[in-house]
């Protein structure tokens, strides 16, 4: 029988245990210009956030002084996109105490290559676009990355994180594209497959990792944005 009363048997249980590994907090950027103007974004395409940008990452930052989440949050892990960078130093200002701010250079979005400043449509029309469906192993573009690639540098990257922070709470601000690996990881799915779910700008995505376990405790949790 279990040894908490007020749960069921163990054999038949659903709830986890209480967290006890490392909370990951992955926060998505907000609104950049690259995704306003459909630009691929990596640093030549990126150009910060845009208006709405920081009004989603200043929401989040209220959001987080009012509430009291995540008190005990000891680093602040950003890419090296400015998108990110900029939303990592607004939320920063949700604490009082000294929270790190470090930069990361293995969690920034899925990298395009030469592919880095074109629009989309200048995208697909200089180079053959591989399907995923079909081939998970190709480039999306000279220089850039697979989503087999992609997979295993956000894996490795958050792996190393967690074994930084043993039981420790640390926030990731990140891409919706590393979430979207990130997710894949913790519940266990094919990493050639692409979920293309939506991850809303400076939404929470929550994960836990320990030795031989991992779990989604939270995903794409968005803040209101305040009425103007």
């Amino acid at each position: 029988m279990s040894t908490e009363a007020a749960l069921p048997p163990l054999g038949v249980r659903q709830r986890g245990p209480v967290v006890s590994g490392t909370r990951c907090i992955l926060i998505r950027h907000g609104e950049s210009t690259a995704n306003a103007l459909g630009v691929a974004g990596g640093l030549v395409g990126d150009r910060g956030l845009t208006e709405l940008g920081r009004l989603q990452a200043r929401a989040l930052m209220a959001r987080l002084v009012q509430s009291g989440e995540f008190r005990e949050v000891s680093h602040i892990y950003y890419s090296t996109m400015p998108r990110a960078r900029e939303t990592a130093a607004i939320v920063r200002d949700a604490y009082t105490h000294e929270l790190e701010l470090l930069e990361h250079p293995n969690i920034d979005e899925l990298r395009v290559g030469d592919g880095d400043g074109l629009t989309w449509a200048e995208f697909a029309e200089r180079f053959d676009v591989p399907d995923w469906d079909v081939d998970p192993h190709l480039p999306n573009a000279p220089g850039g990355e697979s989503l087999l690639g992609f997979y295993e540098r956000a894996t490795t990257a958050l792996t190393e994180i967690s074994l930084r922070h043993p039981e420790g709470t640390v926030f990731v601000v990140c891409h919706g594209g590393f979430i979207e690996q990130a997710t894949k990881w913790v519940l266990g799915l094919d990493p050639g497959k692409r979920m293309q779910q939506r991850i809303e700008h400076c939404s929470l995505t929550e994960i836990e990792v320990r030795p031989g376990s991992l779990r989604l405790l939270r995903f794409n949790d968005q803040t209101p944005l305040p009425e103007l």
